[in-house]
This record gives structure tokens, sequence and C-alpha cells, in this order.
């Protein structure tokens, strides 16, 4: 099929069915590329759509330049990757990326929340919205790609909007949830349309007068070093970095620097750190995350054993014992801080497995594969099921 015999109009049919059936389907994530079938992620399961035509080369194409023109962008002409965020006929927003893959184009597209969600909701303690009322420091929330890092923030940012009169500067590629301004003047800038660089649109944002900057993402040098230099300078800075845990995001941020500056960057931002969430989303294989997932059977297509999924998490509190292990390079010390820093908001990955294994959320297999240290883990187990039961006995309530 040439782009003579392929319109603007069906174009956009063609995508807008997509993402209609991307959303009905309640899925996270939308995958098609010339002469494959189209896949799309099902709480969490990967799943081809082999009763759907399969979409030719040409019309891949056509769809990506159409992504690209509603996003403000320049079509993808050579070599890499285009990233950006439309809205759908249906309301559903979603996130974008445009690829080459073997000279020819492929599509992946994220559905983003419809609504902004409370910590409860994600799964996540209710003491992070603390972070909403600080007047200054650096807030990072970690974890890998696809855990739900953009939708903490934005649950953060939506608190602060609505409880806070504040000036909020957002800079993001691409901008994936809408905030409209509330109790705060909010303004979001894309990088590629509204700023040329992460970096230089922080430099900027300083002389915006601004009491709160999220920053999507520091993934070099001249961003790390200007979302530090903006936390010292008496702004509350949000970013995300891609780590595995508390401490891991800690040596990352500090790794992409040169070694002879590593000593004083670490003093810099123990200062100015004042929390670390990071998070991972598993599939809830567990017999309350299996209830929870359960789904009706669709009309005209066989029904499917589905699974909710659920956020584990670890949080760092930078108190001044833990600012004083990252100045002076005793990372491996700051798990025990965690251990012991229950009461200042703080758990270990390990803490938080527990609790949604003794839930029934998790299968023990998949916490123990998640978990750094097994033997921990067994052990926060059993005391959670010994405070358990104390509890119920305590009400009366039999095992």
């Amino acid at each position: 099929m040439t782009m003579k015999s392929n319109p603007p109009g069906s174009v956009v049919r063609l995508l807008e069915s997509l993402l209609t059936e991307c959303v009905s389907r309640d899925a996270s994530d939308l995958h098609f590329a010339p002469d494959q079938p189209v896949y799309l992620r099902v709480h969490g399961v990967l799943e081809p759509q082999n009763e759907r035509p399969r979409i030719g080369a040409e019309q891949v194409k056509a769809i990506a330049d159409h992504l690209a023109q509603l996003s403000h962008r320049p079509p993808l002409t050579g070599p890499g990757s285009l990233d950006g965020a439309i809205g759908s006929a249906s309301g559903a927003r979603f996130r974008y990326n445009i690829y080459r893959r073997q000279g020819q184009w492929a599509i992946a597209l994220r559905r983003l929340e419809e609504r902004f969600r409370e910590l409860e909701e994600l799964g996540l303690p209710d003491s992070l919205y603390r972070l909403c009322d600080l007047s200054d420091g650096l807030v990072v929330v970690a974890g890998p790609t696809g855990s739900g890092k953009s939708t903490t923030l934005a649950t953060l940012l939506n608190r602060i909007n609505h409880t806070r009169r504040c000036h909020l500067v957002t800079i993001e590629d691409p901008i994936e949830y809408l905030h409209k301004s509330a109790q705060a003047l909010v303004n979001q800038r894309q990088v590629g349309s509204d700023t040329e660089h992460f970096h230089e649109a922080v430099v900027a944002a300083m002389r915006q007068d601004p009491d709160v900057i999220l920053v999507g993402e520091i993934r070099d040098l001249a961003t790390i070093r200007s979302a530090i230099t903006a936390a010292e300078t008496g702004h509350l800075v949000f970013t995300t970095v891609h780590a595995s845990d508390c401490v891991g995001a800690i040596e990352r941020l500090i790794a992409v620097f040169p070694a002879e500056e590593q000593t004083g960057i670490r003093r810099q931002l123990a200062m100015v750190l004042r929390a670390i969430i990071t998070q991972h989303l598993l599939v809830a294989d567990g017999p309350s995350g299996a209830a929870a997932g359960a789904r009706p059977a669709v009309a005209g297509r066989a029904a499917t054993p589905r699974r909710s999924r659920v956020v584990t998490s670890e949080v760092l509190i930078s108190t001044p014992a833990v600012a004083n292990l990252i100045a002076t390079e005793k990372s491996a010390q700051i798990y025990s801080a965690m251990e012991s820093g229950t009461a200042q908001g703080m758990q270990t990955l390990e803490q938080d497995l527990a609790r949604l294994l003794v839930a029934g959320y998790l299968s023990e297999a998949t916490a123990m594969g998640m978990a750094r240290s097994p033997n921990v883990l067994r052990e926060r187990v059993g005391r959670q099921q010994r405070t358990r039961g104390m509890v119920n006995r305590a009400n009366g309530v039999r095992p």
C-alpha cells in the first residue's frame, strides 16, 4: 500500500482504533511494526492480537508522521528514535516512542493514567506526602523503566498544586500528565518543542521565580549539576533516575561526575538530598493478587487469567545520620539506617516485600527473587506474621 492510497483520514482512524482497543482491553502498552502482529501488554503479559490485520510499512510510517505532527515535532527521517505524548479521542493519554528496526519503523505506546491517584492507591506510604511541604532540596524517584516513576511524581505534584500557593515549573520529555493550575501556578515545558535541553531549561527555570521544579529525568552531568544547584539555591526539585535501589541511585548520580569531582559532589548531594523513593512494579501472583486481578470474559474473546500488579518500594529519608554516611562514602551502612528509620518514614525493599508476601499479594518465589537478601526477607516475614498474630489475638480473631 502506498501513501497516496492511505490518506490522513484513514491513518487517524487506524490509530484511534488501536488506542481504543488498548483502553478497552485495559492494556498498559501497545506495540506494532510492519507485517507483525499488533501486541498489547495486558496486566503485565505481552499478547499478540492475531485476529487484527497486520499493519504494513507504509501505514506504520504514516502513523509515525502523524504522531510527530500531533506533538509538534519534525518527523523522524534517519536513524534514532522520537519520543512524545498524545491524547486520544476517548480522552486517554499515551506516551509514544518511534524507532527504527532493521531499516523500518516501529512504534511503542504506553497508556498513561487518566486521573491523578492517591499514594495509597499506588501502594506507597501516605507519609510521602510530607515531601510536598518541603521548602527546598532534592527528591529522587528511582526505578527501572515502566515502574511507575512518572505516576508517583504526578501524584506528589498534584498534591502540591492543590495545597500550596507556589510556582511549579516542570521540564519533561515528553509531558505525560497535564496539570491545570489550582492553588499553584503551573507551567509545563517540553524538551524539543519548548526548550532544547533539560540543562538549559533548569538554568532558565531559576530565573522564572519557581518554588518547585520537576526535572523529568537527570541523565547527564550538566543536568545533574544544574538540578543540585537549583536545590542548593532554595528550590524544591523533584526528578527521576534509573536505579534499582536507593543506594544505587546515590551512586549513579555521583558516578556521572569525573573522579576528581566526586568527593565534592558527595558533600553537595548530602546537603541537598531530602529523600529517595525506589519502586518496582510486580505481577501480583499471590492469592490476594489473583483475586484482585480477576477479569470477566469479553464478548467474542476467550477468557484468560489476569493478574493485577503491585508496587514494592523502599524509602530513604535523608536524616543528619544518613547525610553523613553519604558524605563520607559509607553507603553500605545506609541500609542499617533505613532499617532503624521506620519512625522517620523509611523502609527497605525487604520490609515492603514482606508486607506484600504476608498480605498474599506476592508469591514466595516472586518475593524471594526480588529481595537483595532472601534471609533478611524471611526474617522480616516472620516478624510481620508474629505481629499480625498478636493483633488478631488481641482483637479476638482466630487463626
